[in-house]
């Protein structure tokens, strides 16, 4: 979450090699092993309503391009949810190496769910990016506010009330980075899994790229400069509090050292 995720959506689609479902997070897996009632028909009738339904212009869209969209909606809606419902979700796919899914909720899947999805799949590479933690936290922090139409409280809490808000389990968790790396390890081959850290892809954007596309074994793409210097779900621009670091230096010091013992090395510009 707030870690580039939708970045490397954007620029990934671009590769042929690589099929994409209408949603960037499908959150399936998350919903099959951590929480059942995720995919509620509820909430698939809203996310339809709110984003899915496709607003066309007769006169310039492509019939074939509205039929499968809304043969994927009706893909989406379909019950009950289960590993025939996620495969359909994909059943356009053509001639493309991978089916890709990018949900932030995946970090957050324990050992035995990445078990089963190994088992599941002929051929599962997995990317997770992580951001100093710090930072990641402050942005989260915004989007949620911004989202919940609360940016005012950027400007009247405390920093106990920020430190509340950051204890929340819903934003605390995305930075528990030490625990994610280890349940990879625990249940993925070294070959499976890659560690991408926010700083390093935007410092050597294509450099980045160029590692994914080996990771994935999938032919490189030269893929443009205006889209590389784009920035997706940016948060509303507002100034970190001097105190803000301090309310969980403790726990970031653990993390840090989390990570360490993972054995990578984080990037020297992290809080």
């Amino acid at each position: 979450m707030k870690a580039g995720t939708t970045w490397l959506y954007a620029v990934l689609a671009r590769n042929p090699a690589l099929h994409f479902a209408m949603e960037k997070e499908i959150h399936y897996f998350y919903h099959r092993h951590v929480d059942p009632s995720f995919l509620s028909e509820e909430r698939r009738m809203t996310e339809v309503r709110d984003r899915y339904v496709p607003r066309f212009d007769p006169k310039t869209s492509h019939i074939d391009v509205v039929r499968q969209n809304f043969r994927w909606i009706s893909a989406y809606l379909d019950r009950p949810i289960d590993d025939v419902w996620y495969a359909n979700l994909f059943q356009v796919r053509g001639p493309q190496v991978y089916a890709c899914d990018f949900s932030n909720l995946n970090a957050h899947l324990p050992t035995e769910a990445w078990r089963s999805i190994r088992h599941q799949t002929d051929r599962l590479r997995v990317l997770y990016t992580m951001r100093d933690p710090v930072k990641r936290l402050w942005s989260h922090t915004k989007f949620h506010l911004e989202v919940t139409n609360e940016l005012d409280k950027l400007e009247t809490w405390t920093a106990d009330e920020f430190h509340q808000f950051l204890r929340k389990p819903h934003i605390w968790n995305n930075a528990e980075y030490g625990g994610v790396l280890r349940r990879l390890r625990e249940a993925l081959d070294p070959e499976q899994y890659k560690v991408i850290f926010y700083e390093d892809m935007h410092a050597d954007q294509r450099g980045t790229l160029r590692g994914i596309e080996t990771f994935l074994d999938v032919p490189a793409v030269d893929y443009p400069q205006d889209l590389l210097d784009k920035r997706f779900t940016e948060s509303v621009r507002h100034k970190m509090p001097d105190f803000f670091p301090e309310l969980v230096a403790g726990d970031i010091a653990r993390i840090r050292a989390e990570i360490e013992a993972e054995g990578y090395e984080i990037p020297g510009g992290w809080t």
